[in-house]
């Protein structure tokens, strides 16, 4: 049986569900209905006379053995509390008629009314067993069979189950703690990208990943330039978590200084891959280079290991821009080129991570085609544009992170900045 349980229980990071696949368990082989309540609050120690909230996590088998949804009353809190102060079950084998709170999810009569514990569906048996780990309370598993007391042997076995999902649960809070930690930093280093000049319209948007995986490393930036340029960034540092998250910051940082030299895109990137390289303690990241000139019109690319951006046009038809694919930042290698080309008020530039084209199983070619094909509404602003893409390519669901910018030049009729050619 305790095979079956370590494959059964905690096939996922999801409370619920392993509550559910608890319940289910033990359902299936040593009771006929079973409930899990949960701690309301994550406490440490529940201290005597404490009197904590609880929530019903999941039920398994007959309904009509558990009270409805909802925190246990009368005696079936008490013995829930004392299931968890002193970390044993404590059981309620149907004692003498009239003894019981009839209201009591944990005691033997329930919802059965004035029959009694040997009503017509026979006597009863109740456990309330805590569902602990490490010494640290999560809740109660309650098991409830109609054939009368759980054996020695079968108390032992519900502990155990409960004991396992303890374990998952802990997994589960400390995996939500971390992702939470990382999601914060990574929103707060992106919230406020670096001010383009005004006469560039941008759009950006950051979307965790699903299914819970730990956030990334993408992330991307605005740098100003001198004669009304800006350099637009893209990157994604490998890999997830914490360590990713503050990769991905000292990425930013070392960008911004770099950049502030005022140096073409693919002389940045090599400024960028010698610095990182010689720290040595950098995870390896992707990164595109857009350098805009809105005054001549004109935009230059640098790529290192990153996917090619994509031009729309003003009747929201789209086209990837052909850039060659350098090596990642951070491998010492180098050799990153420039491309340089037109790009008109009406169009529309957007950079983006793989999350937002790449779909398990596919090639990569075919998802950037996707991306390069789809029909976006004519004359859209670039807020309208970026939510339009992220919807048609239901990036909200999509496996990894996701990181976009839309950025399109904002038409000054009679303005012109002088300055150097890009």
């Amino acid at each position: 049986m305790w095979e079956q349980a370590v494959e059964t229980i905690g096939s996922s990071l999801d409370e619920r569900t392993t509550c559910a696949e608890l319940a289910a368990f033990v359902c299936g082989r040593l009771c006929d209905a079973a409930a899990v309540d949960l701690l309301a609050e994550d406490v440490p120690v529940l201290r005597p006379g404490t009197r904590p909230d609880w929530v019903r996590a999941a039920t398994a088998g007959r309904a009509d053995l558990l009270a409805p949804d909802g925190a246990p009353r009368g005696d079936g809190r008490a013995r829930a509390l004392r299931a968890l102060q002193e970390e044993r079950p404590v059981a309620d084998t149907a004692p003498a008629h009239g003894t019981h709170d009839p209201h009591d999810p944990y005691g033997p009569r329930g919802p059965r009314g004035p029959r009694g514990p040997r009503g017509p569906r026979g006597p009863r048996g109740t456990v309330a067993v805590p569902v602990t780990a490490w010494g640290h309370p999560y809740g109660v598993l309650l098991a409830v069979r109609t054939s009368g007391a759980f054996t020695d042997d079968e108390t032992a076995a519900l502990q155990g189950a409960a004991r396992l999902a303890a374990v998952h649960l802990g997994h589960a809070r400390r995996h939500a703690a971390t992702y939470g930690t990382a999601l914060n930093l990574q929103r707060a280093l992106l919230a406020e990208p670096g001010r383009p000049h005004p006469n560039l319209d941008l759009a950006t948007r950051y979307l965790p990943a699903g299914g819970g995986a730990l956030v990334g490393g993408d992330w991307f930036e605005t740098v100003r330039l001198h004669y009304g340029r800006t350099l637009l960034v893209m990157g994604d540092v490998m890999g997830h978590g914490l360590d990713a998250a503050v990769d991905m910051n000292a990425y930013r940082s070392m960008l911004r200084y770099v950049a502030s030299t005022d140096l073409p895109p693919h002389r940045v990137l090599r400024r960028l891959d010698a610095a990182v390289t010689g720290d040595g303690n950098r995870r390896p990241a992707t990164c595109l280079l857009v350098r805009v000139d809105p005054a001549r019109g004109r935009a230059a690319f640098a790529g290192a290991g990153h996917l090619p951006p994509a031009v729309f046009g003003a009747d929201g038809t789209g086209e990837l821009v052909d850039l060659p694919v350098g090596p990642p930042l951070g491998t010492g290698v180098g050799g990153y080129e420039l491309v340089t080309r037109d790009l008109a008020p009406s169009q529309t530039l957007l950079l983006f991570t793989d999350g937002l084209v790449e779909r398990r199983g596919e090639d990569i070619d075919v998802s950037l085609d996707r991306l390069a094909g789809l029909r976006l509404p004519a004359g859209a602003g670039v807020e309208e544009l970026l939510d339009e893409v992220v919807a048609r390519l239901e990036a909200e669901g999509a496996e990894d992170d996701v990181a976009a910018l839309a950025a399109r030049i904002r038409h000054r009729p009679g303005r012109h900045l002088a300055g150097p050619a890009v």
